[in-house]
């Protein structure tokens, strides 16, 4: 059997990015103003500044209209939710974002049920989460969205497929699970913690793995033609013993890439597989917030619509 397909998203995130700065350039001329995606930063963490730097260089890059807000780590909850209760209420801003993790001092449920459903474009709120879980619209969580779009590239159809969500989070696996459901596929969620995980994996038409341990799915354990999304991001000592005992470091993923891409049809790989594909989701949310806001707003006059877009400049 060949060596899988390896599945490029960094690709698949451009090509997602060129159509929608083309939709966001017909919604700005036809309502007048671009969708505002508003990005709130507490403290210094340097992964979380280089991915809100991301963030908005391809927001404007598309573009959205992109507020970001740099916030001391000194800052309280109350403080926090002043903020998100101001962005709630500002019509120039159709998308919020936390960037997580929060400081420990924060209550970071609290702080994501304070959001406006309809502006949380990262699609942690309950009430996207109850939305999704139960068929209806809903803004979905980037990491899982993008996972599935690279799916559909992948395969000719998704109907019947056995499905494997390894993992189990609020963030990737549930929403992952409920996605592939709604897909028409059979699905089996599990965990690190799940008896015989290489029998599941090979029944598995498609495994999506997002546990964060290194290379825990095996080669050996899938079905040969399966496809695997691999969401794990690990920073593990280099190969090279010289450069590990200098402290260099690589990134890996939860899946045993080498072994895998001999039995798979097609794997992304780590780094540029999922990664890139969810900032893409990220800007998609908000253009698709933006879009259900202006179909619910009533018309406005046009002298109160020229106040709106000047006020949004």
């Amino acid at each position: 059997m060949t060596e899988a397909e390896i599945i490029d998203g960094a690709a698949t995130a451009a090509r997602l990015r060129s159509g929608l700065k083309h939709d966001v350039e017909a919604f700005t001329v036809k309502y007048g103003v671009a969708p505002g995606l508003a990005v709130v930063l507490v403290g210094e963490d340097p992964a979380s500044r280089i991915y809100v730097r991301r963030k908005g260089e391809q927001a404007g890059e598309t573009g959205l209209q992109s507020f970001s807000y740099k916030l001391p780590v000194e800052t309280t909850q109350a403080e926090l939710l002043t903020l998100i209760e101001r962005l709630n209420t500002d019509s120039c801003v159709h998308g919020i974002l936390v960037q997580l993790p929060l400081p420990k001092h924060i209550n970071t449920p609290e702080v994501l049920r304070a959001i406006q459903p309809e502006k949380d474009v990262d699609g942690f709120h309950v009430v996207n989460a109850g939305l999704l879980a139960t068929g209806q619209q809903a803004l979905t969580p980037c990491t899982p969205l993008g996972c599935l779009t690279l799916l559909r590239e992948s395969l000719p159809t998704l109907r019947g497929k056995r499905a494997l969500v390894l993992g189990r989070s609020t963030i990737v696996g549930r929403p992952m699970a409920q996605l592939l459901l709604n897909a028409d596929c059979t699905v089996t969620i599990a965990h690190r913690y799940s008896e015989d995980l290489p029998a599941l994996c090979a029944e598995a038409d498609i495994v999506v793995v997002a546990v964060g341990v290194p290379g825990l799915v095996r080669g050996a354990w899938l079905k040969p033609g399966c496809v695997v999304i691999d969401v794990g991001i690990n920073r593990v000592p280099a190969i090279d013993p010289e450069q590990a005992a200098a402290g260099k470091t690589r990134i890996v993923g939860d899946v045993a890439f080498e072994e895998a891409r001999k039995v798979a049809s097609a794997i992304t790989p780590v780094p540029g597989g999922v990664g890139p594909m969810t900032i893409a989701c990220l800007l998609l949310n908000t253009l698709t917030a933006a879009q259900r806001r202006m179909e619910q707003t009533p018309p406005l006059q046009s002298e109160e619509r020229a106040r709106e877009v000047e006020g949004c400049v």
